[in-house]
């Protein structure tokens, strides 16, 4: 197959979606298909033997490590030269409007994926007023996909309340060579923890900033004696998190990558997630394939991936913070329950390969092109007749 992918972000940008998005172009390569990336200049022009398209834009101000890059003629040009068997549009905003354009000018299906809930964010950043004018741009952009594609139950379930229809399952993946149990290491806690390796390391891996949420670890941390928090990652909110964190035992780490990540996760006693955005969550799979606990919100996609009790522990994030720090405790001072939660952890992330989740992503390709090809022949013997 020859698809064509719009994408508002991807490498170098690191986030849950970029990191589906290249494991899902690798393995599409691997397949012997071929992959047009279409995304915001400034990144790579290739990966993994796919060419990318970098189209020009500007940065969002609420979030400026994403640029919204505008539709241009330019596109068009590209995908009738590509001649795509399919599109696939990610995150449809700007940028995937003009994929959803071309699909309808070019006659070539279309498929779009949701990623990323926009809807709540408006109510982190003051804009809660619009949420209902999102959704129906929303609507109206995933409307034109043959299928239209979430990473969990929940989302499947919220978007249809919202009227957006053909929905279905894309699954969950990871990376479980990176990510594994026995990338634990003395040096990487020595370094997380400030050179305090005996104290109980809680870990936060993810993007700072204010729908993350990150400032309610804070009393988690200060619950439990001589605990030591790693923030790894780096956003707009770093500098606010800064001084909400001043005068605790926090280390904003900023960015790891490869099996530096890997060692983090495998080296914390638990990871701590407090947000409630989350489509998936897929920075959760990651903790958990690295034997990592998880502690995290019982909200959005999460609970898709988390069995309370059983691979991790989940509160409930519209309560008092008083449950995730029972919890936290709980698991830290039960040695004997605490392995078998990262036994359990691993075990369940182990299901979840990124090539098992793109033979579904190809059958779902092959489903829709398929439909297209039946309905163009059944036009032809109308017009024959």
């Amino acid at each position: 197959m020859r698809i064509a992918l719009f994408t508002e972000t991807f490498l170098p940008k690191v986030d849950g979606i970029v990191t589906r998005l290249r494991h899902t172009v690798d393995h599409l390569q691997r397949d012997g298909n071929q992959v047009l990336v279409f995304a915001p200049e400034g990144g790579i022009t290739e990966h993994k033997g796919a060419k990318v398209f970098g189209v020009s834009g500007f940065p969002l101000p609420l979030y400026p490590e994403l640029k919204l890059a505008l539709p241009r003629p330019a596109i068009g040009h590209a995908l009738e030269e590509f001649q795509p068997d399919i599109i696939h549009v990610v995150n449809p905003a700007v940028l995937g409007l003009s994929g959803i354009f071309h699909s309808k000018v070019l006659k070539i299906p279309l498929i779009a994926s949701y990623h990323t809930h926009l809807p709540q964010y408006l109510q982190h950043y003051g804009l809660g007023m619009l949420e209902g004018l999102l959704w129906e741009l929303l609507k109206a952009g995933h409307n034109q996909a043959a299928l239209n594609l979430c990473t969990s139950t929940a989302m499947i379930e919220e978007l249809s309340e919202h009227g957006i229809e053909r929905l279905d399952l894309w699954q969950r993946g990871v990376d479980t060579e990176l990510f594994h149990p026995n990338l634990a290491s003395e040096e990487m806690r020595l370094h997380l923890t400030q050179n305090h390796p005996k104290s109980p390391l809680l870990l936060y891996v993810g993007r700072l900033s204010a729908e993350k949420e990150v400032e309610r670890i804070k009393p988690i941390l200060e619950a439990i004696p001589d605990a030591r928090l790693a923030l790894v990652g780096d956003g707009p909110n770093r500098q606010n998190l800064e001084r909400h964190f001043a005068g605790t035992n926090t280390h904003f780490v900023g960015y790891l990558m490869g099996k530096e990540l890997g060692s983090a996760f495998a080296s914390a006693d638990a990871f701590i997630f407090p947000s409630r955005t989350e489509t998936l969550g897929l920075v959760l799979l990651e903790a958990m394939a690295a034997g990592c606990p998880v502690v995290a919100a019982r909200s959005g996609g999460i609970p898709d991936i988390v069995t309370d009790g059983i691979n991790g522990y989940l509160f409930n994030p519209k309560a008092d913070i008083q449950e995730a720090i029972d919890v936290t405790i709980k698991l830290l001072k039960q040695r004997q329950e605490i392995a078998i939660i990262r036994k359990n952890a691993h075990t369940e992330a182990e299901k979840w390969g990124w090539a098992a989740a793109t033979r579904q992503l190809q059958d779902y390709y092959q489903k829709v092109i398929g439909v297209r090809n039946q309905e163009s022949g059944v036009r032809s013997q109308e017009k024959i007749h």
